[in-house]
């Protein structure tokens, strides 16, 4: 399980800098979101932050997670657990499945806008798999300027090109957005670690497969 700093505690902060944005946290440098200088302004009216649900959306068992990008534990997760969820549980419309993601870091911040650039909720959970899959490799580096060019080069794998890429990660009021929701459900949720679980309201840490499975079954009656 993941317990690394989140960004909203010990003074993280998203500030407004020029037509860009900072993400600060104790223990890092501050940087500009990639491609800040050609980023929008912010406005009052931040866009909403649509959520990312997989299986079916009238299921009597709700199931959130909570995970990082560039938290390790989380990739585990999806290359294990995760599987065998989908498998049984969201695919057969069982449950239904919500990702929310976490900012442990400036890099899971750009991995989201990412994700959610063409704003398509497939394209969403396949470019997650794609981020869990390399993510050793696109974070291998630790220094932001490869990271961000590692993160591009896994996106056009994904079939987005250059011009987009500019787009979504020069989006200072999405990324606003996108750290203020972060932070709104991290705080009602209690959320300390990745990957966490809200399941029908009730909050579990990382678990085995045979644990989630008998607590989803204990729910679905």
């Amino acid at each position: 399980m993941e317990r690394r700093t989140l960004l909203a505690a010990g003074g993280g902060a998203l500030l407004a800098l020029g037509g860009g944005y900072l993400l600060t946290r104790p223990d890092e440098q501050t940087g500009l979101l990639p491609g800040a200088a050609n980023a929008q302004e912010a406005s009052g009216d931040l866009p909403e932050v649509v959520e990312m649900v997989k299986g079916n959306p009238d299921a009597a068992v709700e199931v959130i997670e909570y995970a990082s990008f560039t938290c390790p534990h989380c990739a585990t997760f999806h290359a294990n657990q995760y599987q065998a969820l989908q498998a049984n549980y969201i695919d057969t419309g069982k449950i239904k499945f919500v990702y929310r993601e976490v900012y442990f870091d400036r890099p899971g911040l750009w991995a989201s806008m990412i994700a959610r650039c063409p704003g398509d909720t497939d394209f969403f959970f396949n470019m997650s798999a794609l981020l869990y899959e390399k993510q050793r490799e696109w974070l291998a580096s630790g220094d932001p300027a490869t990271i961000v060019q590692d993160l591009r080069t896994l996106a056009k794998t994904a079939g987005l090109d250059d011009a987009t890429l500019d787009a979504c990660l020069s989006d200072g009021p999405k990324a606003e957005s996108l750290f203020t929701w972060y932070q709104e459900n991290a705080e009602r949720d209690g959320i300390n670690s990745t990957p966490s679980f809200i399941i029908d309201g009730q909050k579990y840490s990382n678990m085995a497969y045979d644990e989630f499975a008998a607590t989803l079954d204990g729910k679905l009656g």
